[in-house]
Protein backbone atom coordinates (compact mmCIF):
# COMPACT_ATOMS: atom_id res chain seq x y z
CA UNK A 1 0.00 0.00 0.00
CA UNK A 2 0.86 3.69 -0.11
CA UNK A 3 1.25 5.19 3.38
CA UNK A 4 1.17 8.99 3.54
CA UNK A 5 3.02 9.86 6.76
CA UNK A 6 2.72 13.31 8.35
CA UNK A 7 6.01 14.60 9.74
CA UNK A 8 6.66 17.38 12.30
CA UNK A 9 6.31 20.95 11.03
CA UNK A 10 8.99 22.18 13.41
CA UNK A 11 8.98 20.47 16.78
CA UNK A 12 10.37 16.92 16.75
CA UNK A 13 8.27 16.14 19.80
CA UNK A 14 5.23 16.11 17.53
CA UNK A 15 6.41 12.97 15.74
CA UNK A 16 3.79 10.34 16.49
CA UNK A 17 4.54 6.84 17.73
CA UNK A 18 2.97 5.47 14.55
CA UNK A 19 5.27 7.61 12.40
CA UNK A 20 8.34 6.34 14.22
CA UNK A 21 7.17 2.72 14.02
CA UNK A 22 6.46 2.86 10.29
CA UNK A 23 9.81 4.52 9.56
CA UNK A 24 11.62 1.95 11.70
CA UNK A 25 10.14 -0.86 9.60
CA UNK A 26 9.97 0.76 6.15
CA UNK A 27 11.81 -0.76 3.21
CA UNK A 28 11.02 2.15 0.87
CA UNK A 29 10.49 5.80 1.80
CA UNK A 30 9.50 8.29 -0.88
CA UNK A 31 10.66 11.75 0.19
CA UNK A 32 10.25 15.30 -1.05
CA UNK A 33 13.94 15.84 -0.24
CA UNK A 34 15.96 12.74 0.63
CA UNK A 35 18.56 14.82 2.53
CA UNK A 36 15.89 16.38 4.76
CA UNK A 37 14.34 12.96 5.39
CA UNK A 38 17.76 11.48 6.17
CA UNK A 39 18.26 14.15 8.82
CA UNK A 40 14.79 13.42 10.21
CA UNK A 41 15.61 9.72 10.56
CA UNK A 42 18.78 10.63 12.45
CA UNK A 43 17.00 13.15 14.69
CA UNK A 44 14.34 10.57 15.59
CA UNK A 45 17.11 8.04 16.32
CA UNK A 46 15.76 5.59 13.76
CA UNK A 47 18.37 2.93 13.02
CA UNK A 48 16.57 1.57 9.98
CA UNK A 49 18.07 2.66 6.67
CA UNK A 50 15.27 2.35 4.11
CA UNK A 51 15.71 2.92 0.41
CA UNK A 52 15.06 6.65 -0.15
CA UNK A 53 13.44 7.75 -3.41
CA UNK A 54 13.00 11.43 -4.28
CA UNK A 55 9.53 12.63 -5.32
CA UNK A 56 9.17 16.33 -6.03
CA UNK A 57 7.36 18.74 -8.34
CA UNK A 58 9.77 18.11 -11.21
CA UNK A 59 9.56 14.31 -11.33
CA UNK A 60 6.22 13.34 -9.77
CA UNK A 61 4.46 12.93 -13.10
CA UNK A 62 7.15 10.57 -14.37
CA UNK A 63 7.70 8.60 -11.15
CA UNK A 64 4.10 8.07 -9.99
CA UNK A 65 3.31 5.03 -12.14
CA UNK A 66 6.55 3.32 -11.16
CA UNK A 67 6.01 3.98 -7.45
CA UNK A 68 2.36 2.89 -7.54
CA UNK A 69 3.45 -0.39 -9.18
CA UNK A 70 6.09 -0.80 -6.47
CA UNK A 71 3.38 -0.37 -3.82
CA UNK A 72 1.56 -3.40 -5.25
CA UNK A 73 4.50 -5.50 -4.03
CA UNK A 74 5.42 -3.81 -0.74
CA UNK A 75 4.48 -0.87 1.44
CA UNK A 76 5.72 2.51 0.25
CA UNK A 77 5.94 5.25 2.87
CA UNK A 78 5.58 8.80 1.53
CA UNK A 79 6.81 11.84 3.48
CA UNK A 80 7.21 15.53 2.71
CA UNK A 81 9.70 17.88 4.34
CA UNK A 82 7.04 18.87 6.89
CA UNK A 83 3.38 18.10 7.45
CA UNK A 84 1.10 15.88 5.38
CA UNK A 85 2.24 14.80 1.90
CA UNK A 86 -0.02 15.88 -0.99
CA UNK A 87 -1.21 19.01 0.86
CA UNK A 88 0.66 21.81 -0.95
CA UNK A 89 3.49 19.28 -1.23
CA UNK A 90 4.25 16.38 -3.63
CA UNK A 91 2.01 13.34 -3.31
CA UNK A 92 -1.28 14.11 -5.05
CA UNK A 93 -0.13 12.73 -8.40
CA UNK A 94 1.13 9.55 -6.77
CA UNK A 95 -2.12 9.04 -4.87
CA UNK A 96 -4.18 9.57 -8.03
CA UNK A 97 -2.05 7.02 -9.89
CA UNK A 98 -2.27 4.56 -7.00
CA UNK A 99 -6.06 4.82 -6.97
CA UNK A 100 -6.13 4.25 -10.73
CA UNK A 101 -3.99 1.12 -10.32
CA UNK A 102 -6.11 -0.21 -7.46
CA UNK A 103 -3.42 0.30 -4.82
CA UNK A 104 -4.58 0.84 -1.25
CA UNK A 105 -3.78 4.32 0.11
CA UNK A 106 -3.80 5.18 3.80
CA UNK A 107 -2.30 7.89 5.99
CA UNK A 108 -0.68 8.43 9.35
CA UNK A 109 -2.21 11.70 10.55
CA UNK A 110 -0.13 14.28 12.32
CA UNK A 111 1.00 17.91 12.40
CA UNK A 112 -0.67 20.35 10.01
CA UNK A 113 0.30 24.01 9.66
CA UNK A 114 -3.06 24.69 7.99
CA UNK A 115 -5.19 23.36 10.83
CA UNK A 116 -2.96 24.72 13.59
CA UNK A 117 -2.98 28.24 12.14
CA UNK A 118 -6.75 28.10 11.65
CA UNK A 119 -7.31 26.90 15.21
CA UNK A 120 -5.21 29.61 16.86
CA UNK A 121 -6.14 32.47 14.51
CA UNK A 122 -9.20 33.58 16.44
CA UNK A 123 -11.21 33.57 13.20
CA UNK A 124 -14.23 31.37 12.41
CA UNK A 125 -13.28 27.70 12.02
CA UNK A 126 -16.63 26.13 11.09
CA UNK A 127 -16.07 26.60 7.35
CA UNK A 128 -12.73 27.34 5.70
CA UNK A 129 -10.83 27.03 2.44
CA UNK A 130 -7.13 26.33 1.93
CA UNK A 131 -5.66 28.35 -0.95
CA UNK A 132 -2.01 27.26 -0.74
CA UNK A 133 0.64 29.69 -2.00
CA UNK A 134 -0.45 32.80 -3.85
CA UNK A 135 1.08 33.38 -7.31
CA UNK A 136 4.56 34.92 -7.29
CA UNK A 137 3.81 37.51 -9.98
CA UNK A 138 2.04 40.62 -8.60
CA UNK A 139 -0.55 40.79 -11.38
CA UNK A 140 -1.54 37.14 -11.02
CA UNK A 141 -1.61 37.44 -7.23
CA UNK A 142 -3.94 40.45 -7.34
CA UNK A 143 -6.21 38.71 -9.83
CA UNK A 144 -6.41 35.64 -7.59
CA UNK A 145 -7.25 37.75 -4.55
CA UNK A 146 -9.93 39.72 -6.41
CA UNK A 147 -11.56 36.42 -7.36
CA UNK A 148 -11.67 35.51 -3.65
CA UNK A 149 -13.11 38.85 -2.51
CA UNK A 150 -16.61 37.41 -2.00
CA UNK A 151 -15.49 34.08 -0.50
CA UNK A 152 -17.51 33.78 2.75
CA UNK A 153 -15.35 31.10 4.37
CA UNK A 154 -12.21 31.75 6.37
CA UNK A 155 -9.24 31.50 3.99
CA UNK A 156 -5.84 29.97 4.76
CA UNK A 157 -2.75 30.80 2.68
CA UNK A 158 0.92 29.85 2.73
CA UNK A 159 3.32 32.68 1.93
CA UNK A 160 7.02 33.33 1.55
CA UNK A 161 8.54 35.78 4.07
CA UNK A 162 9.97 37.83 1.20
CA UNK A 163 6.52 38.30 -0.37
CA UNK A 164 4.47 38.62 2.82
CA UNK A 165 4.30 42.44 2.98
CA UNK A 166 3.28 42.73 -0.69
CA UNK A 167 0.67 39.99 -0.35
CA UNK A 168 -0.85 41.61 2.74
CA UNK A 169 -1.04 44.95 0.93
CA UNK A 170 -2.75 43.24 -2.01
CA UNK A 171 -5.18 41.57 0.39
CA UNK A 172 -6.10 44.98 1.76
CA UNK A 173 -6.76 46.25 -1.75
CA UNK A 174 -8.82 43.20 -2.73
CA UNK A 175 -10.70 42.53 0.51
CA UNK A 176 -10.74 45.91 2.28
CA UNK A 177 -8.98 46.80 5.50
CA UNK A 178 -11.95 45.82 7.63
CA UNK A 179 -11.14 42.11 7.28
CA UNK A 180 -9.43 40.46 10.25
CA UNK A 181 -6.18 38.67 9.46
CA UNK A 182 -3.83 36.49 11.48
CA UNK A 183 -0.23 35.93 10.39
CA UNK A 184 1.14 32.77 12.01
CA UNK A 185 4.91 32.36 11.94
CA UNK A 186 7.22 29.46 12.86
CA UNK A 187 4.41 27.26 14.19
CA UNK A 188 5.49 24.74 16.89
CA UNK A 189 9.02 26.23 16.89
CA UNK A 190 10.85 28.27 19.53
CA UNK A 191 10.03 31.61 17.88
CA UNK A 192 6.36 30.83 17.22
CA UNK A 193 4.41 34.06 16.79
CA UNK A 194 0.88 35.11 15.83
CA UNK A 195 0.21 38.67 14.69
CA UNK A 196 -3.42 39.76 14.38
CA UNK A 197 -4.83 42.90 12.80
CA UNK A 198 -6.02 44.33 9.51
CA UNK A 199 -4.15 44.16 6.22
CA UNK A 200 -2.61 47.64 6.48
CA UNK A 201 -1.33 47.11 10.03
CA UNK A 202 0.18 43.74 9.23
CA UNK A 203 1.71 44.91 5.94
CA UNK A 204 3.47 47.73 7.80
CA UNK A 205 4.81 45.23 10.34
CA UNK A 206 5.98 42.81 7.64
CA UNK A 207 7.69 45.60 5.69
CA UNK A 208 10.51 45.58 8.27
CA UNK A 209 11.31 41.99 7.32
CA UNK A 210 9.93 38.68 8.55
CA UNK A 211 11.65 35.30 8.83
CA UNK A 212 10.41 31.73 9.02
CA UNK A 213 7.53 29.64 7.72
CA UNK A 214 4.39 31.73 7.26
CA UNK A 215 0.67 30.90 7.29
CA UNK A 216 -1.88 33.68 6.73
CA UNK A 217 -5.49 33.27 7.88
CA UNK A 218 -8.05 35.74 6.52
CA UNK A 219 -11.62 36.36 7.61
CA UNK A 220 -14.23 35.52 4.99
CA UNK A 221 -16.43 38.08 3.29
CA UNK A 222 -19.46 39.29 5.24
CA UNK A 223 -22.88 38.14 4.11
CA UNK A 224 -24.01 40.17 1.12
CA UNK A 225 -27.32 41.96 1.12
CA UNK A 226 -29.63 40.38 -1.43
CA UNK A 227 -33.24 40.70 -2.43
CA UNK A 228 -35.63 37.93 -1.54
CA UNK A 229 -36.19 37.31 -5.25
CA UNK A 230 -32.50 36.91 -5.99
CA UNK A 231 -32.05 34.64 -3.02
CA UNK A 232 -34.98 32.47 -4.09
CA UNK A 233 -33.46 32.17 -7.56
CA UNK A 234 -30.18 31.01 -5.98
CA UNK A 235 -32.03 28.37 -3.95
CA UNK A 236 -33.89 27.13 -7.03
CA UNK A 237 -30.64 26.93 -9.01
CA UNK A 238 -29.01 24.85 -6.29
CA UNK A 239 -32.01 22.53 -6.12
CA UNK A 240 -31.90 22.15 -9.91
CA UNK A 241 -28.25 21.09 -9.58
CA UNK A 242 -29.25 18.24 -7.28
CA UNK A 243 -28.93 19.74 -3.79
CA UNK A 244 -31.77 19.07 -1.32
CA UNK A 245 -34.08 22.05 -0.76
CA UNK A 246 -33.33 22.30 2.95
CA UNK A 247 -29.59 22.33 2.34
CA UNK A 248 -29.92 24.82 -0.52
CA UNK A 249 -31.95 27.19 1.64
CA UNK A 250 -29.40 26.95 4.44
CA UNK A 251 -26.48 27.64 2.08
CA UNK A 252 -28.10 30.71 0.50
CA UNK A 253 -29.15 31.96 3.93
CA UNK A 254 -25.53 31.78 5.04
CA UNK A 255 -24.43 33.83 2.03
CA UNK A 256 -27.18 36.45 2.16
CA UNK A 257 -28.12 36.76 5.82
CA UNK A 258 -31.75 35.98 5.01
CA UNK A 259 -33.82 33.47 6.95
CA UNK A 260 -33.27 29.86 5.96
CA UNK A 261 -36.86 29.03 6.99
CA UNK A 262 -38.30 31.87 4.87
CA UNK A 263 -36.27 30.81 1.84
CA UNK A 264 -37.39 27.20 2.30
CA UNK A 265 -41.05 28.19 2.53
CA UNK A 266 -40.77 30.54 -0.46
CA UNK A 267 -39.20 27.78 -2.57
CA UNK A 268 -41.94 25.36 -1.56
CA UNK A 269 -44.63 27.90 -2.45
CA UNK A 270 -43.00 28.60 -5.82
CA UNK A 271 -42.79 24.88 -6.52
CA UNK A 272 -46.48 24.34 -5.78
CA UNK A 273 -47.77 27.42 -7.59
Amino acid sequence: MIILAATPIGNLGDASRRLIEVLENADVVVAEDTRTTGRLLQALKIENRPRLIALHDHNEKQKSAELAALALESDVVVVSDAGMPAISDPGYGLVAEAVAQGVTVTAIPGPSAVLMALAISGLPTDRFTFEGFLPRKPGERRSTLRALATEPRTMVFFESPSRLAASLADMGAAFGDERRIAVCRELTKFYEEVRRGDAAELAAWAADGVKGEIVVVVEGAPARAASAEDALSQVQALVASGIRLKEAAAEVAGLTGLSSRDLYQAALAARNS
